[in-house]
């Protein structure tokens, strides 16, 4: 097979047409006016602690998947009040055309057309939508966020792969298996893998984790499923395939493993958790769920040895028999391989006895980021109008 090169290894890499991130929410959701004489009450309310009803969103077009959180706080959490999920394949032949084919942009916009009238159906006070790597790598990326402002009104924010980093740790640390051991959170994405090195935040999970390492590489199960040559014809085929995506993925991030070797094998415990689609589907095969169930698997510990069989199980098989087991079906079939070679290689790397699982990730750490924000920000008007004093 070729040797394929990732199309974009610099972690910290220009957007082509599209300005450094940094957008906070959609433009049609916006915070409330500072307090006036006649909202200085529920203003007041909110600083003295009382329940806050609003809704907040948070909106993920990945490569893969379009996914949408809507939730209300709900004391040092959330309560998710509506949610819609999709696969719609934004990044099909993105690795060999560098384009978003048409066919993919009208998949997408159909999802979020969708999103936008819950949007407006929930009333909701804040939002932000972010796009990940395909919008980041398409030469077309940037057209394709004014066509999705245009016909829904939703302004999607093309993020770095480090605010994506950032807020898959900020959705799921909590799901972190207690320990003093150094930790590794991932998440394998349809376009490009996050692996992040983190500073362990004790028992509890209550604080957010420092970041001391990271590395993003363009593979993800759609981009690695594209680049290299499919032949299942036979199990030595399928073999040889799944090796040469492992070789592929080892290869990018031999950077971080060099970095990070010194703290696994000096380490007596270390700790993994995952977030992906791959994670949370072979979670649930070693369950063996006769179809996913998220409370079962959202925090599941599981050995790291038993993913590695199953991974390779999956591999060795042909696609339509991968079509037949629960959790995976038509739309995983094909993905779920380079999602496991993918895991393998992080497993190599970072050799964890046990791997977390959660069913939680960017649009959880956008939820909690704007929560904050807004609640800081109330604080701070409530404070200045405090020191004004009031006329009566």
């Amino acid at each position: 097979m070729a040797d394929y090169s990732p199309p974009d290894s610099n972690k910290r890499a220009g957007i082509k047409g599209v300005k450094r991130s940094g957008k906070v929410a959609d433009f049609r959701y916006k915070s409330p006016p500072p307090p006036t004489r006649n909202n200085r009450s529920s203003a007041a309310g909110a600083a003295a602690g009382a329940p806050r009803r609003q809704a907040y969103a948070a909106l993920d077009l990945g490569t893969n998947n379009c996914r949408l959180l809507i939730a209300r706080p709900s004391g040092e959490n959330f309560t998710v009040i509506d949610a819609f999920s999709r696969v719609v394949k934004l990044g099909e032949g993105l690795a060999k055309s560098g384009r978003l084919s048409d066919l993919a942009m009208d998949r997408a916009l159909g999802a979020l057309h969708i999103c936008a009238d819950k949007l407006r159906r929930r009333n909701v006070h804040l939002a932000r939508s972010v796009a990940t790597e395909a919008c980041r790598r398409a030469d077309n990326g940037a057209e394709f966020i004014e066509r999705v402002r245009r016909e829904t009104g939703i302004a999607l924010d093309i993020i770095t792969a480090e605010e994506e980093a950032r807020l898959a740790v900020l959705g799921c640390h909590i799901l972190l298996e207690g320990g003093e051991g150094p930790a590794v959170i991932f998440d394998i994405g349809g376009g490009s893998t996050e692996l992040i090195l983190i500073e362990p935040c004790g028992e509890g999970g209550s604080k957010v984790p420092r970041i001391l390492d990271w590395q993003s590489v363009p593979w993800g199960v759609v981009s690695l499923t594209d680049s290299v040559t499919r032949a299942e014809n036979d199990p030595g085929q399928r073999q040889r395939r799944y090796q040469e995506m492992r070789r592929l993925v080892s290869k990018s991030f031999a950077d971080f493993a060099r970095r990070i070797g010194p703290t696994a094998r000096n380490s007596a415990n270390i700790r993994l958790l995952g977030t992906s689609g791959t994670v949370t589907t072979l979670a649930s095969l070693h369950l063996e769920l006769p179809q996913y169930d998220r409370r079962a698997v959202d925090g599941l510990i599981v050995p790291s040895a038993a993913m590695r069989a199953i991974s390779r199980r999956l591999s060795l098989m042909s696609p339509d028999e991968r079509k037949t087991l629960p959790c995976i079906g038509p739309d995983r079939a094909d993905l779920v391989v380079s999602g496991c070679a993918i895991l393998e290689a992080i497993l190599d790397i970072w050799p964890a006895g046990r791997l977390g699982v959660a069913d939680r990730g960017i649009r959880e750490g956008i939820l909690r980021s704007l929560i904050a924000a807004d609640e800081e920000s109330e604080r701070s008007r409530s404070a200045i109008q405090s020191g004004r004093g009031v006329s009566a």
